[in-house]
């Protein structure tokens, strides 16, 4: 990662104003979660929580840990934005399925902002559905009777209007730091709901390195702390991972003179995906969880038993669907034939390559290659919660793989981001100062301005 003078980004307007955006949006996030649903008695629900495995902790643990703790206060938010990633993957899905949602994407921005459009109506109906579940099954789902405090029709209908209006929010406070301010707005609430959490789990990981009563000591915390750091190096390497094809441009006429030929290189991501895979993944393993309500108790039991995280079932299926969106996301955003005709059009080719299809079938076979490295770093990185907490009992899910990814990931792409701000900002301050000489000796001359 190339060099930047940071102390530079309170003397750049545009971008300042992105990052006070950005970080006002986050905190209004952050506000909403302490606002609890009315109905639902959140000190019951916070005991219940407490009362279970800080580890793998089953299904609700799982599903409070990716809403930045909004399960455990019951609050507006409690559904997160998993909901809207859901709908966005069963768009995603269609897109490629559906021919009219394929023509559609082909229409460039009128048919991105149809699609858009339709995930936010997908949103609003799949909040409903789970809103639903959750007010239906929540006390059946905790062995208590206390927790959703009046189960009358009324107040079913409010808690669901309540979850789907947060989910509502959230979207759209997603959509509005994406658009102005720095980095992905549905990412960016993401990692903040994990790094909310990070000081009580530390905490409590102390509390218990340190305590005569538990079986986790200093040494258990040192071997924790360099498993960490470890994670965090391998994802820092693997997200900042290339491989270069060497790329060559024939000698062209420029201007009635000849432009030498050049030499340059197509960088390709070893993790094209970045954390969306993980992302997805866990969003949809929720998914089942929460409807299942709609078929019983004894089914919901069996269904939540099956896919609870850390159970044979759940690992399975998780880390397939981790591979899955992996080659998923790559072929969505790199299409071999389409950066074929541009090296094409632009007179470069790949040596040793034919230009045309033999350089577009050798680009798909180098993406299958890295993409194949990339989906096995993210399903190991995602796999190591659960041998990190069979290795040491009650170690909290926020010093695992998938956590760590998404914090450590976004903050990357974050820092990214701020980066290319910095580096238009420098352009246009220098484009700023060549141009003022030459104003300066225009108007010297006397000549009229234009």
């Amino acid at each position: 990662m190339a060099h930047f003078d940071y102390k530079r980004i309170p003397k750049v307007p545009e971008l300042r104003k992105r990052l006070i955006f950005t970080v006002a949006m986050l905190a209004v996030y952050r506000i909403g979660v302490y606002i609890s649903i009315p109905g639902m008695n959140r000190d019951a629900m916070k005991a219940y929580l407490g009362s279970q495995d800080t580890g793998v902790g089953g299904f609700l643990n799982m599903f409070n840990f990716l809403a930045g703790g909004a399960l455990e206060q019951l609050s507006i938010f409690a559904l997160g934005i998993m909901p809207y990633i859901t709908a966005s993957i069963i768009l995603q899905v269609a897109g490629v399925l559906v021919p009219a949602l394929e023509r559609l994407k082909k229409e460039g921005d009128a048919g991105r902002k149809r699609i858009n459009q339709l995930t936010r109506y997908g949103t609003l109906l799949l909040a409903v559905v789970q809103g639903t579940a959750l007010a239906r099954g929540l006390n059946a789902l905790t062995g208590q009777d206390n927790v959703v405090t009046s189960t009358g029709a009324g107040s079913i209908a409010l808690i669901v209007l309540t979850l789907t209006a947060g989910t509502a929010f959230l979207m759209w406070l997603g959509e509005e730091i994406t658009a102005k301010g720095v980095g992905n707005g549905i990412s960016l609430l993401i990692m903040a709901g994990i790094v909310a959490g990070l000081p009580a789990a530390i905490r409590d990981t102390l509390r218990m390195a340190f305590s005569d009563a538990s079986t986790f000591g200093p040494v258990d915390l040192l071997i924790l702390v360099a498993i960490m750091a470890a994670i965090v190096a391998a994802i820092v390497y693997v997200e900042r991972a290339q491989r270069r094809l060497p790329v060559q441009y024939a000698r062209r006429a420029v201007g009635g003179g000849m432009v030498t030929s050049q030499n340059s290189h197509l960088p390709l991501k070893v993790n094209t995906s970045g954390v969306i895979p993980p992302i997805f993944a866990s969003s949809l393993m929720m998914f089942p969880g929460m409807v299942s309500g709609y078929f019983g108790p004894e089914f919901q039991e069996a269904v939540q038993t099956f896919l609870a995280p850390g159970k044979m079932g759940y690992l399975v299926i998780y880390s397939a669907m981790i591979i899955f969106f992996a080659f998923f996301y790559t072929d969505i955003m790199f299409n071999p034939v389409d950066m074929s005709d541009n090296l094409k059009k632009w007179g470069g080719f790949i040596p040793g390559v034919r230009p045309g299809e033999p350089t577009a079938k050798y680009i798909g076979w180098v993406l299958k290659r890295i993409t194949t490295g990339g989906a096995v770093y993210l399903t190991v990185v995602c796999l190591v919660p659960y041998w990190v907490t069979g290795a040491f009992q009650g170690v909290n899910f926020y010093f695992g793989g998938t956590g760590l990814l998404i914090v450590v990931g976004v903050s990357l792409d974050l820092v990214t981001q701020i980066q290319s701000h910095l580096i238009s900002a420098n352009y246009d301050q220098f484009s700023l100062d060549n141009e003022r000489p030459r104003l300066r000796a225009r108007l010297e001359e006397g000549e009229p301005q234009t």
